[in-house]
This record gives C-alpha cells, structure tokens and sequence, in this order.
C-alpha cells in the first residue's frame, strides 16, 4: 500500500526469541460447536503446558469480541473479518514465540483456510473438538441453542447456520467417547512434541 513502509526485517528474528523462551511458536486453532468444550480443553492445555514451562496465550471467541472486535457482528463478512484480525493477532504471537491456543467455532472451511493462509500452514495446527450437536445444547449454559431455536439468536452455527466439519484436522478429539481427563491427556501428547524447540547438535 502506498505509504507505508514495513521495518519488520529491522526487528529481532522470531529464532531469537524462541530460543530466549526455549519453545517453538505455534497456533492451536480448536474448532468445534458452541458447547462443544474448546475452551474448557483449552485452559487445560494451556494449564498443562505452563507446569511444563511453556508460555501460552488462550484467545477465546468471547473474548476476543468483547475486545478488539467488539465491532462486529455475525453476517458472513463480519465472521470472515473476526477470524482475519484473531489471525493477523495469533500471526504476530507465534512471531514472538509464543504457543497461542485459540477457540473459535470458525464453522466453515473457507474461514480455517483463511486463518491458515495468514498464519502459515506450518506454524497452525488444526483440532477438531467433535460433539454432537444434541450434546452441545444439553451442556449449553448460556441458553444460546434455546434462543437461537425460538428465533432470537439468527445465523446460530448449528441451528440457523451451518457448521462444516474440518476435512483435514490434524486432530480429532470425540469428546463423547473419552473422559475430559483422557482427551486433556491426549491433546497434550499430540502438542508437546510441535512446540519444543529442537536443541542445535
């Protein structure tokens, strides 16, 4: 764009601050239903990884849209421009490093795509937390699915909007089929090995 002059070659490389962290920057994106059990998963991931030294930052759906994008609402151009600026934001946390586990429904797979493309296919792992709807709105404690069934809540993922399953997530955690204590188990021995930085020979 005209005018504007990037200076990101003159800053510190990402190589230097991850050995300074001693970790490898990378970007969990877990999606999944609301209710699904994202974020719940996510606390115990980045729980996990903290007693193992790592550094995290959890980037949460409401969160986010009680902050940055506090602006938006939820027609398909404003899902689009959400999942854009949370990874233009994660882009910049693996740059510094750091492990960025985010939950976002981001229910289709142009939306996984564009956060993939921004974030780099490398530096983005892809969980799928798979729960069946009906399961979804009998753990919902917020009583979205109730409102978004009478017709308060429009463009609802699940109900009035639809949700595209990944079809290739990295991993898939069936939350109906294993206790919170195995799946947890299981999502933290599929990213440690992602996350640890390779000691130079």
């Amino acid at each position: 764009m005209k005018d504007i002059f990037p200076t990101f070659h003159k800053l510190l490389g990402r190589s230097d601050k991850e050995t300074l962290l001693k970790q490898k920057g990378m970007v969990i994106w877990m999606t999944g239903l609301s209710a699904s059990g994202k974020t719940t998963l996510a606390i115990g991931l980045e729980k996990s990884l903290h007693e193992k030294g790592f550094l995290c930052q959890v980037l949460d759906g409401d969160n986010m849209r009680t902050g940055i994008n506090n602006n938006l609402g939820f027609s398909e151009e404003e899902r689009k421009e959400n999942i854009r600026r949370i990874a233009e934001i994660s882009k910049l946390f693996v740059q510094c490093g750091m492990i960025t586990i985010n939950c976002f429904i981001s229910p289709t797979e142009e939306l996984r795509n564009l956060a993939k493309s921004i974030i780099g296919e490398k530096d983005l792992t892809l969980v799928y937390v798979n729960t069946p709807l009906e399961i979804c709105e009998q753990r919902d404690s917020k009583g979205l699915y109730a409102k978004a069934r009478k017709g308060e809540i429009k463009d609802f993922t699940g109900i009035s909007a639809p949700f595209e399953e990944p079809a290739a997530a990295d991993l898939e955690i069936k939350t109906t089929e294993y206790s919170f204590e195995e799946n947890l188990k299981t999502l933290v021995d599929f990213v440690l090995p992602r996350v640890k930085l390779k000691e130079v020979q």
